[in-house]
C-alpha cells in the first residue's frame, strides 16, 4: 500500500488548522508548534515543507477566519496573487508574480490555470464562483508544466473540496455586513452506509452594491455594483480501501450588477454635468456614484459532475482516474459610455453578450510508492471544450439634433425619433471555438541518500483549436443601410477585399501545436527540518486566436502562437526553535516567450483590444513566508513578495495596429512589492462559571503601485488594508459570534484604472465597514 496515499483524514483536517505562512485561520492551541501540512501539489499526498515548489496552502478555515470568499480577495493572503477585474467575469483574470492573460477572446485561455478537484477549467470566469466548504487552496507560483500541464505556464491555484465524514456533522453560518450584504451557508455530512460517506451543502449570499447610480430613471438609493449568488453540492464518497471514488455534483449561480465603472477624471464641463459630479469636478478614487442609463450586469450560471477514484494496484502503486464535466455560461450587459444618455458629440455605446463553454476532460495516473527513494508516476490526460459566444453592440450617435439644450449640462441631446439626424449603428457577432488538448507525462524522483534526491519529468502535449466567426458591417438598425460608429466596424468577419480580406462574413481559421515541457529539480536536506532546492521548469500554454466582436480578416485571423516559460528557481524551506517557527523563501527568474498579451486600441474613438504574441517578459524576484508560535494560542505570520515583472523584447503585430510596450516597462497588474503582516490568538477563559474561547485575528496587506495595461497606462496607487475581528464561542466550538471590520483605516483604492482614468474600478473594501457572522455546529 502507497503510504504516503492513506495519510488519516482528520490529521489532515487537523493540520490544516495550523495555518500557512501567507494566511492562517485559527489554530488549535494543543501546542506551541506550527504543525504539518498535507498538501497534493505534486498529485500525492506530502508534507508541504517536503515539496520543492514555491507554495502556499490556505485551509478553509483561513478562508473563513479572513472573510475570504473568492479567488478574487486571495491577493490579501498571497502577496504574490493580483487580480485582475473585468465588467464581468468572463474578463476577469488572475495573476501570479506579475504574470497572467488577460483577453477578452474566447479562443485564448489563461496562464495561471485553476484546477477544482482535479479537472481543469477552461476558462478564469469559472474560477469566481463563491468559496464555500474547501478544504485548502493550494497556489502554485511558477510553471507547473509536468504534472498539470494545461495552460499552466505562469502558475496554478488548486482547488481542493472537502469530503464525506465518518460521523454526522452539520453547519450553519449566518453573516451580516453593513450595506444589507447577507450570507448564509447550510452543510451536512455523515454516513449512508458501510465504508459510504456524503456532504451536501447550500449557500446563499445578496448584497445591494457600493456605487449609486444617480441616472434620471433611478430611485435616490438605487445602488450597482451588488451580487446575489447561490448554490450546492453534493458529495458521495466511498472508502473501503483498496478502492476510494468520490462523486462530485455542483451548481452556482450568480446576478451580479458588477460592474459598472466610476468616472475618475474631467470629461469636459458638459459630460461632468450630465454625470452630476459635485461643482463639475471629479472625484478620483473617492467617487462613489455613476449616472448611467444601462446598469451593466454579469450573470453566471455553471454546474459540474467529478468523478475521483483511486484503486489499489500490484501491491504498492495507485491507480487514479479523474473525469470531470463542466458546463458554464455568462451574460454581459455593458454600459460603454458611461452617460446617462446619447448627447451631441457623445454617443451612447451598449453591449450585450453571451458566453457558453462546455468541457470534458480525463485524466488516468499510475503512481508508485510514494515512500521508496525511487518514486514515480506516469499518465495521460485528454481534454476538450466547446466555447461559443453571441455579442451585439448598439450605439446611438448624432452630430445635430432638434432637441433643446439642457438648461444644466449645456448639452444638446440627441432626438431619439429623428431617424435622419439620429444615427443607430449596431452589429452583431456569432463565435464557435473548438479546443482540443491530450498528453503524456512522467514525473520520478530517486532520493540517492536521506539528503540529497533529484526529480526530473517530462510532458508531451498536443493543442489544436479551431474557429469559426460571423460577423456583418454595422448598420443603421432603423433603415437597414450601412452605417459606423464608436466600436462598430463596417467591415465583415472576413474583411474587405481592399485590405486584404475575402469580403464574406464569415472568418475561420485553425491552428495546432505540439510540445515538450519538463522540469529538474535537485533537493538538499541537511537536517529533518531544512530543504534546500534548486529548479529548472519548462512551462507552456497552447496556441489561440483572437476571437471577439470586431474580430476583422485577415487582421486578427492570424493564429496567436504558443507560449512558453523558462523557469530557474532556488529556494529553501525550514522550521526550527523547537518546531515553533517556519520560514520559507524563494528565488525566482522566469522568461516567457510569445507572450500572449492584450492590448487596447481605437476603434472610431471606442476602445477595443487586441490579442497578440506581445514578445518576451521576464519577472524576477523574491517570496518569503514566515509562520511562529511563540506560545500556545498564538500564531504570527507574515509573508513578502517582490516581482519586477517587465517586457524584455516587444514585437507588435503590425495588422493589429496595436499601440507598442516599448522595452522595459512592466507588465499591467503587477506591483513589484506585496507583503502582509498579522496575528491570530484563541484562549480559553471562564464567565460567569463558564467555560468559552475568544478568537482575535488582525492582519495588514501592502500592494505597491502599479499599471492596469500592457505599455504602463492606467496606473494604480500604492494601498493597504487593515482587517481586524474578534469572536466568542463555547468551550467545544459548538457556536460562535464573531465580529469583523473590513479596511479599518477606511483607505480608498481602485482595482482598475482605464482609459486614464475615465473608468475606475472601486472594490466593496474600498470603504471600511463592519459585520458580525453567526456560526452553529452539530
Amino acid at each position: 500500500m502507497q503510504s504516503s496515499k492513506f495519510h488519516n483524514r482528520n490529521l489532515i483536517r487537523a493540520t490544516l488548522l495550523g495555518g500557512c505562512a501567507a494566511a492562517l485561520g485559527f489554530s488549535a492551541p494543543a501546542m506551541a508548534q506550527v504543525e504539518e501540512i498535507v498538501v497534493t501539489a505534486q498529485k500525492v499526498e506530502e508534507n508541504v515543507q517536503d515539496v520543492p515548489i514555491a507554495i502556499t496552502a490556505v485551509s478553509g478555515d483561513a478562508l473563513t477566519a479572513a472573510g475570504t470568499t473568492s479567488l478574487e480577495n486571495l491577493g490579501q493572503l498571497v502577496p504574490s496573487v493580483t487580480f485582475r477585474k473585468g465588467t464581468t467575469n468572463a474578463n476577469s483574470a488572475v495573476v501570479l508574480r506579475g504574470v497572467g492573460t488577460i483577453s477578452f477572446s474566447i479562443a485564448a485561455e489563461p496562464s495561471v490555470s485553476t484546477v477544482v478537484d482535479g479537472v481543469v477549467l477552461s476558462r478564469s470566469g469559472q474560477a469566481f464562483a463563491d468559496l464555500v466548504e474547501i478544504e485548502r487552496l493550494e497556489i502554485l507560483r511558477g510553471p507547473q508544466g509536468t504534472l498539470f500541464g494545461k495552460n499552466a505556464s505562469a502558475g496554478l491555484i488548486n482547488v481542493v473540496s472537502k469530503g464525506g465524514t465518518d460521523t454526522l456533522e452539520g453547519e450553519f453560518t449566518a453573516e451580516y455586513y453593513e450595506g444589507d450584504e447577507v450570507r448564509t451557508r447550510g452543510t451536512i455530512s455523515g454516513p449512508l452506509a458501510e465504508n459510504l460517506t456524503f456532504r451536501a451543502n447550500a449557500f446563499f449570499g445578496k448584497y445591494k452594491g457600493n456605487i449609486t447610480n444617480v441616472a434620471p430613471f433611478q430611485t435616490k438609493d438605487s445602488k450597482i455594483n451588488g451580487y446575489e449568488h447561490l448554490g450546492f453540492r453534493g458529495l458521495l464518497d466511498f472508502d473501503n480501501g483498496p478502492a476510494r471514488i468520490k462523486i462530485i455534483a455542483d451548481y452556482y449561480e450568480a446576478d451580479d450588477d458588477c460592474c459598472g465603472e466610476v468616472t475618475g477624471v474631467s470629461r469636459g464641463a458638459q459630460l461632468n454635468a450630465e454625470l452630476n459630479l459635485p461643482l463639475g469636478v471629479a472625484q478620483g478614487e473617492n467617487q462613489r456614484f455613476v449616472s448611467h442609463n444601462l446598469v451593466t450586469q454579469s450573470l453566471d450560471r455553471q454546474w459540474g459532475l467529478t468523478v475521483n477514484a483511486d484503486f489499489d494496484v500490484f501491491s504498492d502503486h495507485v491507480l487514479s482516474a479523474i473525469y470531470g464535466y463542466r458546463n458554464w455560461n455568462n451574460t454581459e450587459l455593458r454600459e460603454g459610455d458611461f452617460l446617462p444618455r446619447a448627447i451631441v458629440g457623445t454617443p451612447e455605446l451598449h453591449d450585450r453578450g453571451f458566453v457558453e463553454t462546455d468541457q470534458q476532460s480525463l485524466e488516468l495516473r499510475l503512481a508508485s510508492d510514494q515512500s521508496k527513494a525511487f518514486k514515480y508516476q506516469v499518465g495521460g490526460f485528454y481534454w476538450k471544450s466547446e466555447n461559443t459566444q453571441d455579442f451585439t453592440r448598439q450605439v446611438v450617435s448624432c452630430t445635430t439634433s432638434t432637441l433643446p439644450i439642457d438648461p444644466v449640462s449645456g448639452a444638446r441631446p440627441c432626438n431619439l425619433t429623428d431617424t435622419v439626424n439620429t444615427l443607430f449603428p449596431t452589429a452583431t457577432s456569432n463565435s464557435l471555438v473548438n479546443i482540443e488538448n491530450y498528453a503524456l507525462f512522467g514525473q520520478a524522483t530517486y532520493d540517492f541518500t536521506d539528503w540529497i534526491g533529484l526529480t526530473v519529468g517530462l510532458r508531451w502535449t498536443h493543442d489544436s483549436i479551431d474557429y469559426a466567426h460571423r460577423r456583418f458591417p454595422g448598420v443603421n438598425r432603423t433603415t437597414g443601410l450601412p452605417a459606423t460608429g464608436p466600436g462598430v466596424s463596417g467591415a465583415p468577419a472576413g474583411g474587405t477585399v481592399a485590405s486584404g480580406g475575402n469580403g464574406t462574413v464569415l472568418s475561420t481559421g485553425s491552428s495546432s501545436n505540439s510540445n515538450f515541457s519538463g522540469k529538474a529539480v535537485l533537493t538538499v536536506k541537511p537536517s529533518d527540518d531544512v530543504m534546500l532546492y534548486g529548479s529548472y521548469t519548462r512551462g507552456y500554454k497552447g496556441p489561440a486566436f483572437n476571437v471577439f466582436f470586431n474580430h476583422t480578416a485577415p487582421t486578427n485571423s492570424v493564429p496567436i502562437d504558443e507560449e512558453t516559460s523558462d523557469s530557474f528557481e532556488l529556494g529553501i524551506k525550514s522550521r526550527f526553535a523547537d518546531n515553533r517557527i517556519q520560514l520559507n523563501a524563494s528565488a525566482f527568474q522566469v522568461t516567457y516567450d510569445g507572450f500572449q498579451a492584450n492590448n487596447f486600441v481605437l476603434l472610431n474613438g471606442a476602445v477595443v483590444t487586441n490579442l497578440t504574441n506581445a514578445g518576451t517578459v521576464r519577472s524576477t524576484g523574491f517570496e518569503l513566508d514566515a509562520l511562529a508560535n511563540p506560545v500556545e494560542g498564538l500564531d504570527l505570520f507574515g509573508s513578502v513578495a517582490y516581482a519586477d515583472a517587465k517586457v524584455r523584447r516587444f514585437n507588435p503585430n503590425p495588422l493589429t495596429n496595436a499601440p507598442d510596450a516599448r522595452n522595459g516597462t512592466k507588465l499591467p497588474l503587477a506591483p513589484e512589492w506585496s507583503w502582509n503582516i498579522g496575528a491570530a490568538y484563541e484562549t480559553p477563559f471562564n464567565i460567569f462559571g463558564a467555560e468559552a474561547k475568544v478568537y482575535v485575528r488582525t492582519s495588514y496587506n501592502h500592494v505597491s503601485s502599479q499599471f492596469s495595461d500592457l505599455g504602463q497606462s492606467g496606473p494604480i496607487d500604492a494601498y493597504g488594508l487593515w482587517n481586524a475581528s474578534v469572536g466568542y464561542s463555547d468551550a467545544d466550538d459548538n457556536w460562535r459570534i464573531t465580529f469583523i471590520m473590513k479596511n479599518i483605516t477606511d483607505e480608498s483604492y481602485v482595482l482598475l484604472n482605464t482609459s486614464a482614468g475615465q473608468r475606475l474600478h472601486i472594490p466593496r473594501d474600498a470603504d471600511r465597514y463592519m459585520g458580525a457572522s453567526l456560526r452553529f455546529r452539530i
